[in-house]
């Protein structure tokens, strides 16, 4: 199944094709098979390249935007490959040409880890389902499937993804790339479900990684972000397909961090959203079922009032700051001051709407961290009554692991999710709250969300992840050069 490019993807400004610089009008080059005898010499070898490179287009005049329209970018050249050989002839394209090169799913980081002046690769076209085997219950697939439609073939096969992030529009080799998570402290972030990958380098080399074959490769390759090389193929370990049951009720702050413990041991997925200038808490539990799908949730409540509605009066409050303690307390007695049950195939419980665009903000702090870290926010949005925070605090648990640059790394982890929506566009005032929200995680030993918007440089990464050295190692060894660099990332290893 083919999917569509991102919307971003699609803004011509005028469009322009290259087709190697020394020869614009070259016909079509060979098959590979034909020119292997002429590569002997070097004479021969640089007019094999050149024959090559009219087989790539790239495009001129995209404009790269993230889902949130928060973070952009206009690419020199933009491609769509379809094959490895491509691929391979944009990463020579920009050896000889002095380019960086950043490859983008769906662009759905809230952060500037894709954007690049240079070339832009998007594995849109590169989507397709290699093997799927039952017995070991894995599947292969190309880095540039959306999970959304992996999730579809899957349960054509009687199997699923143990656990998945909110949103299924991304990329297999960009959720990996950049750590997503969703919650269940007896479940990893989703790389710990990675136990294959194929990494083309900077170098056009082809490695093939699992914890048996380049197995320092592959445990920097699970969380890559990125700056390794084009991550072409990933084996997943799946699980047989299930259901879930969502339970959703109302509590109180005190009452969830009191009795935090209880609540992982009954949910197996357990998450819960608090509702900021409140005691208000909504508690999410998620768990495996046998029963058929079923729902009380209500379109009208959810998309009319809770999407328009809200929307609108946060527009409001963007003149009346002081408006969002109010929304914020009316929206949990509107929407959430109820029990509300769903029954339904995993990946359409575990993926829900993410609303309008925003500003978002996600650390891993120590598990047992949670009460200490989660109040002090408190106390300092009641102790500044100029500085407001929009709902809601998004909480999830994960299991550690032993991902080199996981922020699960070794410990038990609590994600606290904060956010700040752009209604119709518009960014809110969120300087202090999000400097508030990072001093504290850092007191209490947090590691930011890699695809999400963070003021951390290498000295803080240093002292964050023990395996950072380590990284960094094999970083040097695949891209010397920093072919794979970007801002975002000079950031992080300069």
């Amino acid at each position: 199944m083919v999917t569509p490019p991102p919307p971003w993807a699609a803004v011509p400004i005028p469009n322009h094709y290259f087709r190697g610089e020394m020869f614009p009008n070259t016909p079509p080059a060979p098959p590979l098979a034909q020119l292997e005898a002429i590569t002997s010499c070097t004479i021969c070898s640089a007019l094999f390249h050149v024959l090559i490179l009219t087989q790539v287009h790239g495009q001129g005049g995209v404009k790269f935007q993230n889902w949130a329209k928060t973070y952009g970018s206009s690419p020199e050249l933009y491609f769509q490959p379809t094959s490895v050989e491509e691929i391979r002839e944009i990463l020579d394209m920009a050896r000889q040409r002095n380019k960086r090169v950043k490859v983008v799913g769906g662009g759905h980081s809230p952060s500037d880890i894709a954007c690049t002046d240079d070339f832009m690769i998007q594995m849109g076209k590169m989507n397709k389902i290699l093997k799927v085997d039952k017995e070991k219950q894995q599947v292969t697939v190309e880095g540039g499937i959306f999970l959304s439609d992996l999730n579809v073939e899957l349960s054509k096969h009687g199997l699923a993804l143990a656990n998945l992030g909110a949103v299924s529009e991304v990329a297999a080799a960009g959720v990996i790339g950049t750590g997503t998570h969703n919650t269940g402290i007896k479940h990893g972030i989703l790389p710990t479900q990675v136990v294959g990958l194929s990494l083309l380098t900077a170098s056009g080399d082809i490695l093939e990684c699992s914890e048996s074959i380049n197995a320092d490769i592959f445990q920097a390759a699970r969380l890559h972000l990125g700056c390794l090389g084009v991550v072409l193929t990933v084996t997943f370990q799946c699980v047989p397909q299930f259901h879930l049951h969502e339970v959703t009720f109302p509590s109180t702050l005190t009452e969830v961090l009191n009795h935090l413990d209880d609540h992982l041991k009954r949910s197996q997925y357990f998450r819960f959203l608090w509702f900021p200038h409140s005691e208000n808490v909504t508690v999410i539990y998620q768990d495996p079922t046998n029963k058929p799908p079923s729902s009380s949730a209500n379109w009208f409540w959810d998309y009319a009032v809770g999407y328009y509605l809200l929307e609108f009066l946060l527009w409001i409050s963007t003149f009346v700051p002081s408006l969002v303690r109010w929304i914020n307390r009316f929206f949990f007695w509107l929407l959430f001051s109820s029990r509300v049950e769903n029954i339904n195939v995993s990946y359409k419980i575990f993926n829900y709407e993410c609303r309008f665009k925003q500003h978002v903000q996600d650390w891993a702090i120590p598990i047992e961290k949670t009460k200490e870290a989660l109040l002090e926010l408190k106390a300092a949005l009641e102790n500044n009554p100029k500085m407001v925070a929009h709902y809601p605090v998004e909480v999830r648990f994960a299991r550690a692991d032993e991902i080199w640059l996981s922020p699960c790394f070794q410990r038990d982890s609590c994600y606290m999710n904060i956010i700040m929506y752009r209604p119709y566009g518009k960014n809110v005032p969120r300087l202090n709250y999000w400097l508030t929200y990072e001093g504290i995680m850092k007191k209490y030993g947090g590691r930011p969300h890699w695809a999400k918007a963070h003021s951390c440089t290498r000295k803080d990464f240093e002292k964050m992840y023990p395996a950072f050295p380590k990284f960094c190692s094999v970083r040097d060894k695949l891209d010397p050069t920093g072919m794979f660099l970007n801002t975002y990332l000079e950031k992080v290893f300069y």
